[in-house]
């Protein structure tokens, strides 16, 4: 525009001085295109509205398509439009999404592009870009229309490919008192009662015992307490070895994943805490003149948010203000939902410290439950902790999730403490072992 205006100039110049009217005709016409192209096009992309339809929550690996929807309010036309949506690397399935389009007044053009969830995170899809401008290319603007958030669930592994037995001691353990009786763990038989479920008769039983006066018998269960179970995450950055912080931390948080479906799908009542730290928890300043929109600060390459420039200052936030709010146990699937947004948006903390915040965040806990602490390490102060909590009549069970060659002192040491302990490596390290490997023959007499 300012090279036009520099043009009308000479021309104006040159019309004085020559006094020829088909100069100061170009000159009219310079100037209504200009005086045109200043109006039209500021006044045209006023009306301008974007939607961005999608599915904002994913599993691991599924695809979720993306639709752009950019309507016109305005009757005027756009000759010309570009836009360039924002993805990270990590969801792109291919070149990052662009097109170029007329709008015509009232009008509305819709785009599909498709993300891939390849990484368990809380990730940010936008801003669009958008340039558009008049007919001769005089005027151009450029907008930028809000970012939405999509949540990818972590990966979900059963728990004898983690390396844990399916039967752990969570949620239901054996008890004198009589509360219910454990189907699962079947101890005998007894004559039929009135009030007695169908159910519960066995007949294969009854029958060989026909000719007695009470034919029918009726299974006796083991009496059993069911209690809850509360997963107790360490995401503390200082107590993981720095070189692996990121693929122990993510190796931690499937666990802590795949141990809460499990209990729910056995219709048990779990629950979470953890000391890492949640991106919604987050308190900005509200938006100004030199700071407009949103002020979350993401990673260009992983999209992830960056926690040490997330209060916009440059500097990690203070203590304890993205610690979650601890998720009490219930049974449920969209109680189990709510754990995994959670775990799925969660990133490592710097504060609190695991050893001084657990036994804190267990005290609102009941008596008798379940406490499955996943930690990278067993350490003798992470035993005694643990210990205390025996004492304090809770049930944890250690979870070591980084690989070590000395877990059989750490397991003697839980046994002697009095709860148990389990080792879980990283998935890379049970495939070594779930390789068949080649029979070595030696020779005889040697």
């Amino acid at each position: 525009m300012g090279e036009l205006s520099v043009f009308i100039i000479w021309l104006v110049v040159l019309a004085v001085f020559l006094r020829v009217d088909f100069i100061f005709y170009i000159v009219y016409v310079c100037l209504g295109v200009y005086g045109w192209s200043r109006w039209y096009t500021p006044r045209a992309a006023t009306g301008l509205r974007l939607t961005r339809d999608y599915q904002d929550h994913a599993f691991l690996g599924e695809q979720v398509p993306v639709t752009l929807s950019l309507g016109n309010a305005r009757r005027l036309p756009l000759p010309w439009l570009q836009i360039a949506e924002s993805i990270p690397p990590v969801l792109q399935t291919g070149p990052p999404p662009r097109f170029a389009f007329s709008l015509p007044g009232r009008g509305q053009v819709t785009f599909t592009y498709h993300i891939r969830a390849g990484r368990r995170g809380y990730y940010r899809l936008g801003p669009l870009l958008l340039n558009s401008g008049d007919y001769f290319g005089l005027r151009e603007i450029h907008r930028t229309f809000p970012v939405s958030y999509l949540t990818v669930y972590p990966r979900i592994t059963p728990l004898n490919q983690l390396g844990l037995p399916s039967r752990l001691p969570f949620g239901t353990i054996r008890s004198k008192q009589r509360l219910f009786e454990d189907p699962a763990r079947p101890v005998g038989v007894r004559d039929f009662r009135s009030g007695d479920s169908l159910r519960q008769i066995n007949w294969k039983v009854s029958a060989h015992a026909s000719g007695s006066t009470n034919a029918l018998k009726v299974k006796t269960f083991e009496p059993a307490i069911s209690l809850d179970t509360a997963i107790l995450l360490n995401l503390a950055r200082a107590d993981y070895q720095r070189k692996f912080l990121q693929s122990n931390t993510e190796w931690a948080i499937e666990v802590a994943a795949s141990l809460a479906a499990h209990l729910a799908n056995q219709r048990q009542a779990v629950g979470l805490m953890t000391n890492g730290a949640d991106p919604l928890r987050l308190t900005l300043p509200p938006p100004t003149a030199e700071a407009p929109g949103e002020r979350l600060a993401f990673d260009e390459a992983s999209g992830r948010l960056l926690l040490d420039e997330a209060n916009g200052h440059g500097t990690a936030p203070p203590a304890g203000q993205l610690l979650p709010l601890a998720i009490p146990p219930r049974p449920g699937r969209a109680h189990l939902m709510k754990i995994l947004e959670l775990l799925a948006r969660i990133e490592p903390g710097y504060d609190p410290p695991f050893l001084t915040w657990a036994p804190r965040s267990c005290l609102p806990l009941s008596w008798g439950v379940t406490i499955l602490t996943i930690t990278p390490r067993g350490d003798e102060a992470t035993c005694n902790m643990l210990h205390r909590l025996v004492r304090a009549g809770y049930n944890p069970v250690l979870v070591v999730i980084e690989p070590t060659a000395n877990f059989g002192i750490v397991r003697e040491r839980a046994r002697r403490l009095g709860f148990s302990a389990y080792h879980v490596a990283q998935r890379s390290d049970l495939d070594t072992w779930q390789r068949p490997r080649p029979a070595v023959f030696h020779p005889a007499g040697r």
